[in-house]
């Protein structure tokens, strides 16, 4: 029989690396003060006639080839969210463990409840394992959002063994794990939300995901920097990994895919929170464009791409003399160091003297974009405030500009254009490379620019 002992490791909280003594930077992912030391549990070495893993060989499963495995598609269900849908890439594949993120009151819970409820109500059987609140708590909530079939079932639990117990047996189709760092693995020494107990845990789910065939949501919480708390290896391990991001106390909130082994990445969800839960925002650019200003200057509708859904966003700059010894440059919603760098493209090819203006520029609607195609919106929303005139509230732009004052092409023209069509726009400013071969409307004016000279001229 074998028999335990007891040991202490450090591990690295960003990748989970292993090391018998502590370091300051950690040898594999070269992050500083990230060694933190646990308790470990080793066995004795297996017996002859089995393996390293402790099995018997003849258990062991054997390679197949490519021929041998059967082709089955992927089973989908949907969640009865559209804009969750698009984000996990036409709805939930059965037997993937999926990993929502997010800083805490963001609204993890609620959407993975009302998720959950929507799933059992198209009747599918459901277990929601919570380990942070009470059963009470979870009835509250509910009771808020709205009427749940009985087909969803919870629990209260932090014991991991528990949870996997109750999942072989009952065998629901959906599990929701609220949250991981409160899951307690016995066969750990650590402490709930340490390192290995992340890592362990997780690695328990995924098994059961890949075996049984039940689909887990895991809610992980996020640390100061925004990602997601506990060892970098656990974003490796999950089939999805879904971030909800907004400011808590607004109304908006944005659900990214940013890894998905089942779709696109990078696809974006947007919802509102109601009194009610979370609802949809079906026309994502006509909730971005709401309440924008008309006749001021500095204001400027640009388009961005994410994932595969075209997005209209206000740019909104305001350009004013300074008075501190060293010119501000604030960005909101997109980068500062990006905004730098335009604005010495402008004061190099154009002339104009920004050395004692201060510059703030605002990307309204609380979307964080930072895709090149918005430097020529940037740019002219610049201009405009700077040269104190409006542009036409018609007119959408859209171009990467370069470090010689060129404006580049950019992907999927015509999604953009097509998309400022339909929301009402008639003028179009984009690189003069992407105007060809272009179906658009033959009221939809596009003027194609080449350079920042252009740009100025125009203005």
């Amino acid at each position: 029989m074998a028999v335990s002992k007891k040991k202490t490791a450090f591990f690295c909280q960003e990748c989970g690396y292993e090391s018998a003594k502590w370091a300051g930077q950690c040898p594999s992912c070269k992050a500083w003060n990230t060694m933190v030391e646990e308790p470990i549990r080793i066995k004795s070495p297996a017996s002859p006639s089995k393996g390293l893993s402790g099995r018997r060989m003849g258990d062991i499963k054997r390679p197949v080839s490519l021929s041998a495995i059967d082709e089955v598609s992927e089973i989908r269900y949907s969640t009865g969210f559209g804009e969750l849908d698009r984000v996990l890439g036409g709805g939930i594949v059965k037997g993937s463990l999926i990993l929502v993120g997010g800083d805490p009151g963001i609204g993890k819970s609620t959407i993975l409840l009302q998720t959950a409820g929507k799933l059992s109500a198209a009747g599918h059987s459901v277990l929601y394992v919570s380990g942070e609140e009470s059963l009470r708590q979870i009835k509250l909530r509910a009771n808020r959002i709205g009427q749940f079939d009985d087909r969803l079932k919870f629990m209260c639990e932090t014991d991991l063994d528990t949870v996997t117990e109750i999942l072989m047996e009952d065998k629901p189709e959906f599990a929701v794990i609220d949250s991981i760092q409160t899951m307690y693995n016995s066969s750990v020494g650590s402490a709930p939300g340490s390192v290995s107990q992340v890592r362990e845990t997780t690695a328990v789910l995924l098994r059961l995901a890949k075996e049984i065939g039940i689909t887990i949501f895991i809610v992980g919480h996020v640390t100061k920097e925004g990602t997601v708390a506990g060892p970098r290896v656990l974003e490796h391990m999950v089939d999805t990994v879904l971030y909800f991001e907004g400011d808590r106390y607004a109304a908006y909130r944005v659900l990214r895919g940013v890894k998905n082994r089942f779709g696109s990445t990078n696809e974006i969800g947007l919802f509102e929170m109601a009194r009610e839960g979370l609802r949809e925002v079906l026309n994502p650019s006509e909730y971005m464009l709401s309440g924008r200003p008309l006749g001021a200057s500095g204001s400027v509708i640009t388009c961005s791409i994410e994932g595969t859904r075209p997005l209209l966003t206000e740019v909104q700059a305001l350009v004013s003399h300074t008075g501190y010894p060293y010119p501000k440059r604030q960005a909101t919603g997109t980068d500062t160091n990006r905004v730098s760098l335009l604005l010495a493209v402008l004061e190099k090819r154009l002339g104009l003297h920004m050395s004692d203006m201060d510059v703030y520029v605002n990307l309204a609607g609380g979307v964080r974009q930072t895709e090149p195609a918005l430097d020529l919106g940037i740019i002219m929303a610049v201009l405009s405030s700077y040269k104190n005139r409006a542009i036409d509230e018609k007119t959408m732009v859209f171009g990467e500009v370069g470090l010689s004052g060129e404006v580049r092409s950019v992907t999927m023209a015509e999604s953009r254009v097509m998309e400022a069509y339909k929301m009402g726009f008639r003028t179009c400013i984009m690189p003069a490379g992407n105007t060809r071969k272009l179906k658009v409307p033959e009221d939809m004016k596009l003027i194609g620019i080449k350079g920042l000279q252009q740009v100025m001229d125009y203005i």
